[in-house]
């Protein structure tokens, strides 16, 4: 097996994620802030050091401004929901998955904000200037992703974040993409907001995720319960993270989650990212001279997050996939990865694309073998 799925879900985790994990559920895993006995405070402990963790890889000063989420998905919802209101305008990008253009598409059609969708270039690439463009008096938010899910192209989130601040707008960065392997500073980069998943590369399990708000952005919440603080009163409280955080939190998830983190503080995320730079670097220099192979995706490490994406010929992304699978071994993703406006900025509107995603436990002979796989697919196709 090889599996080139990570811009999915990573796998495999490193084994101290595993690890902590299980020794969360077997020791301490009772319900954190709620009680005063031994596990429950310790597993406020375990929550409260997941959360410092996280902070020092962003540069978040205030671990109280993380929130964690059952995924990025949720936390988008929560950003975008919170601050959008009724005749406001919001400015996002071309290359956006659907967990920020369907929450932006149901505020438009419900309650009637207005959404600007700026385009990018041949690869999704997107002209600062031309967010600046569309800044109007009633614009409140630009929200934009990290890189693309699609085929890994890097926005210009420096300089949006720039905008964004000189005109005292909030700025929502999806960094789904990226997170844990890209360097992100909050404070730097004038980020507002941020959305990631931990399953992803963070290198954290399933079902966890986080929002990052800062200080001053007002956001409303989208459903309000048990917090273990203020509970004689029937109102939510007002202060983070426990305004957001509503409901019991996924302890051992948010362990794990912690650990990826610790695992990737220790590791040097510029070393990870340069592993799956040389990854990402033989597969598409490779696939550029295997006949048929249409490339969507870019080489250089400014501006790819670790994704490859292409096409063979007029074969179905998902048969290629699949015949990858079933013939070799090599496991990928198809089809249009929930961005819908991205494949049509590509050109890819009709057949999507195949996906491969390297991690830092892939090796390049695995990207050898892929290679020959797919030029002898290529020659069998002709």
């Amino acid at each position: 097996m090889i599996y080139l799925d990570n811009a999915a879900t990573s796998f495999p985790k490193p084994e101290c994620v595993c690890r902590e994990m299980d020794r969360c559920m077997r020791e301490y895993c009772a319900n954190p802030g709620r009680s005063g006995h031994p596990l429950s405070l310790k597993a406020g402990a375990a929550v409260m050091a997941s959360r410092e963790a996280i902070c020092s890889l962003f540069n978040i000063c205030d671990p109280m401004r993380l929130v964690f989420t059952k995924n990025a998905t949720e936390a988008l919802n929560i950003a975008i929901k919170g601050t959008a209101f009724s005749g406001c305008h919001v400015i996002t990008t071309s290359m956006e998955h659907n967990s920020v253009m369907r929450p932006l598409r149901a505020l438009e059609r419900d309650i009637g904000i207005e959404v600007t969708v700026v385009r990018g270039n041949e690869l999704g690439e997107i002209d600062p200037d031309d967010i600046r463009k569309e800044i109007k008096k009633n614009t409140v938010l630009i929200i934009s992703t990290l890189s693309s899910n699609v085929n890994g192209i890097v926005m210009p989130i420096k300089e949006l974040g720039y905008i964004a601040s000189q005109s005292d707008l909030a700025f929502l960065v999806d960094a789904s993409q990226g997170a844990g392997s890209m360097a992100i500073d909050v404070e730097e980069l004038n980020i507002s907001m941020m959305a990631f998943p931990g399953h992803k590369g963070l290198l954290g399990p399933q079902g966890t995720g986080c929002l990052y708000v800062s200080n001053g952005i007002p956001i409303k919440t989208l459903m309000e319960g048990g917090t273990g603080s203020n509970s004689d009163s029937h109102y939510q409280p007002d202060f983070l993270p426990d305004m957001l955080e509503s409901g019991t939190l996924n302890t051992p998830g948010i362990v794990g989650l912690g650990t990826g983190a610790s695992y990737i503080a220790t590791a040097g995320a510029g070393k990870i990212a340069a592993q799956k730079h040389r990854l990402v670097k033989i597969l598409i220099e490779g696939f550029s001279q295997i006949p048929g192979v249409n490339l969507y995706s870019v080489s250089d490490i400014n501006r790819n997050s670790g994704i490859v994406a292409i096409n063979l010929r007029d074969l179905d992304s998902g048969e290629l996939s699949y015949i990858l699978d079933k013939e070799y071994g090599i496991y990928t993703r198809a089809g249009f990865h929930c961005s819908p406006g991205a494949h049509k900025t590509l050109g890819t509107e009709k057949t999507g694309v195949v996906r491969f995603s390297p991690s830092l436990f892939n090796k390049v002979s695995e990207m050898i073998y892929t290679l020959d796989a797919l030029e002898k697919i290529s020659w069998k196709t002709i």
